[in-house]
């Protein structure tokens, strides 16, 4: 466990002096000390950080829920639900064509529809802050769209749960669904007219006391999530929706940070050491097939959302490069559809997917005034921060505003 922490740290640190996000560089971290691969072997049994691994998607999720809050449905309207609805219907139904387009299987056809489909809020994120966006007019929109994916998301998964743990039968599908759906119902009661209690049994000025709390409630529902057949990261994301809305949710924010930090490098590094690096050429040519795919798509999906919100061919190509990262959200499929025992080309191809996107995202946002002098559309109108190289605002307006707009990670 020391050296996957080590070893996660020193290549990242690498890849940070170079631009690079941490997320792929876990990954890859994984890889190069896994099983695998030819050298030194780190872990020779994935299985021995699975625990570990699990507990790290479960923080992961349960630091979403802790930042989605319901208003944020609210705060843009109309044009919020327009530019995220055209965004899912664009890429989740390329993905899901793309998916029976390879013939792998219906069920992995739909797991491709959320790999392809959902944009990597961390990594999203992180771009805004680091090329200095937030202030940027178009990054209202861009959060947008990550909300209505979030939203989308957990659905999606408690959808496709039933599907992956192979009911025998529609019937057997359906009183699964009706299971899942039942205790995610119930979650959302909970989170709706139960935070009062749950604050008050939440409250308490001992730090200590909040962890222990915090994490046991996020990891107990989590488990007996499971047992109704929905994703236990999701059970994890409806506790941090509870918590995140009583007093106590700024403390538990600030107190999860380091561990979600922390577990989730493990689950990354994990999802490393399960690629064998030997099957990625069978899978080369579909992960650049899908990359070009997604690359067309989120183009379309700017286009789409300029035109709502009538911002010119800087902030189209802002929105359209910014969005290009898969992430977490894609390793969570992943893992869900290697334990459904799906086709074994899916884990390689995710890998490579997420990898190669990863690294493209923050690149491409860096340099989306390429994109922009070849896009159609006005050159005035709102625009991304007016600045030759799409950088968008800096100095003191833009520390400014980034303390005005908040961020949903």
């Amino acid at each position: 466990m020391g050296g996957a922490f080590l070893a996660a740290a020193v290549l990242a640190r690498l890849g940070g002096r170079i631009g690079l996000p941490t997320i792929p560089l876990f990954i890859l971290a994984g890889i190069l000390l896994g099983p695998h691969t030819p050298g030194y072997t780190l872990l020779s049994n994935p299985h021995d950080l699975e625990m570990l691994s699990a507990l790290g998607l479960v923080l992961l999720l349960f630091y979403l829920g802790l930042e989605f809050h319901l208003d944020d449905l609210k705060t843009g309207g109309r044009k919020m639900a327009i530019a995220g609805g055209t965004y899912l219907v664009l890429n989740v139904g390329a993905g899901l064509g793309f998916g029976f387009a390879l013939g792998w299987g219906t069920s992995e056809a739909l797991v491709l529809a959320g790999v392809l489909g959902i944009s990597s809020s961390a990594i999203v994120t992180k771009i805004l802050v680091d090329l200095k966006r937030i202030g940027n007019p178009e990054t209202r929109p861009i959060l947008g769209i990550i909300v209505v994916e979030d939203v989308f998301l957990a659905l999606y998964l408690a959808a496709l749960q039933p599907i992956l743990s192979g009911a025998d039968s529609l019937s057997a599908m359906l009183v699964d669904g009706g299971k899942a759906f039942g205790f995610l119902l119930l979650l959302a009661l909970a989170a709706r007219f139960g935070t009062k209690i749950i604050g008050k049994l939440m409250n308490t000025k001992d730090d200590e006391l909040l962890v222990i709390s915090f994490l046991g409630a996020a990891v107990f529902v989590a488990g007996v999530s499971e047992m109704f057949g929905v994703a236990d990261a999701i059970g994890a994301f409806m506790v941090g929706l509870m918590l995140g809305s009583t007093a106590s949710g700024e403390r538990i924010l600030k107190l999860v940070h380091p561990l979600r930090d922390a577990f989730g490098a493990i689950f990354f590094f994990a999802f490393g050491l399960s690629i064998d690096p030997g099957d990625l050429p069978s899978v080369f040519w579909p992960v650049v097939a899908a990359v070009v795919l997604t690359l067309a798509m989120n183009v379309a999906a700017g286009l789409a959302a300029s035109r709502v919100y009538d911002f010119g061919t800087q902030a189209t190509a802002n929105i359209a490069t910014t969005l290009v990262a898969r992430g977490e959200f894609a390793l969570i499929l992943a893992t869900m559809a290697a334990a459904a025992g799906l086709d074994k080309r899916l884990s390689p191809f995710i890998a490579g997917y997420v990898l190669l996107l990863a690294v493209l995202a923050p690149l491409a946002a860096g340099r989306s005034h390429w994109l922009a002098r070849i896009l159609p559309g006005p050159r005035g109108g709102k625009d991304g921060g007016g600045d030759d190289d799409g950088s968008g605002g800096g100095g003191k307006d833009g520390d400014k505003d980034q303390q005005q707009v908040p961020v949903s990670v």
